[in-house]
């Protein structure tokens, strides 16, 4: 591994720890910043795999108590049969349409403008939910009734579009619901676990030529930098809701998106992807 690809490495997975779980989608932030790195192709696509499952693996980690909660309590209660339930009705409606166009959406959408202009918009919504009043009728997410799952499942299914986040739909939905910060919080991170697996089981075994033996030093790094990462943003962000809105994250989207934005416009930057789009 030269020290260009070590540098691109530490980057892209510090970026997909931070970003993967704040409302202010890690999708969108890592094709901006590896159209900057000029790290693309099918190296790229198997890398992104590999360090979503190491994001991942730093929410199961943190919720570990939890999981094996609900795992020792599926046969007999009833709290944990429920949540088991309403995770698999949120997670439904991804799969279904993640399977009939994600190939469509990768084409025509993954591009630094499509992220620079959902950014702009979500932000936008984010705001506009964060000042509404909120009436909190499931206060901890083992209230959940199944179809609250099955509407925050439907609003995940926004984030197959860059830029939007996942995280963001999911959390500003469930708020929308009525749901409060915290359920909706802790609801998003327990929805990330059966969403990203099966996304990146799914993109694995579709692009499996692409990982090569020879790769294994930059997964491996990769894979361990967005887990230390995603494991401070995780703990970050659930300290930071107990007192504050997400209207910062709405903020940073707003001002991020409309720099890109500007980029585009004036010719600063030389978007590659967006011109090949």
């Amino acid at each position: 591994m030269d020290l260009l690809t070590l540098f691109k490495v530490l980057i892209l997975g510090a970026v997909e720890g931070l970003t993967e779980f704040l409302p202010i989608s890690s999708t969108g932030h890592q094709i901006i910043v590896a159209d900057l790195l000029e790290f693309g192709g099918e190296r790229a696509m198997a890398f992104n795999i590999i360090i979503q499952l190491g994001a991942i693996l730093a929410v199961v980690w943190e919720f570990r108590p939890k999981i094996f909660e609900i795992v020792k309590g599926l046969p007999t209660q009833s709290n944990a049969q429920r949540f088991t339930r309403n995770l698999l009705i949120a997670f439904f409606p991804a799969v279904i349409l993640g399977v009939l166009f994600a190939d469509t959406i990768h084409e025509y959408l993954f591009n630094p403008i499509t992220v620079a202009v959902a950014l702009v918009v979500g932000g936008i919504v984010m705001l506009w939910a964060e000042q509404r009043d909120h009436v909190v009728s499931v206060d901890h997410v083992d209230d959940m009734k199944w179809a609250d799952a099955l509407k925050i499942g439907c609003v995940q299914c926004l984030a197959m579009i860059p830029g939007t986040s996942r995280s963001g739909s999911t959390i500003i939905g469930g708020l929308l619901f009525g749901l409060s910060r915290k359920a909706a919080t802790e609801f998003s991170f327990f929805l990330a676990m059966p969403t990203m697996v099966g996304a990146a089981v799914y993109s694995g075994y579709k692009y499996r030529e692409l990982f090569q033996s020879g790769d294994l030093p930059v997964f491996a790094l990769g894979f361990v930098v967005a887990f230390i990462f995603a494991m401070i943003a995780v703990r970050g962000l659930l300290k930071f809701i107990a007192n504050h809105s997400y209207a910062t994250f709405a903020w940073y989207r707003i001002a991020f998106g409309l720099l890109i934005l500007a980029t585009w416009q004036f010719g600063w930057v030389n978007w590659t992807a967006a011109a090949a789009a």
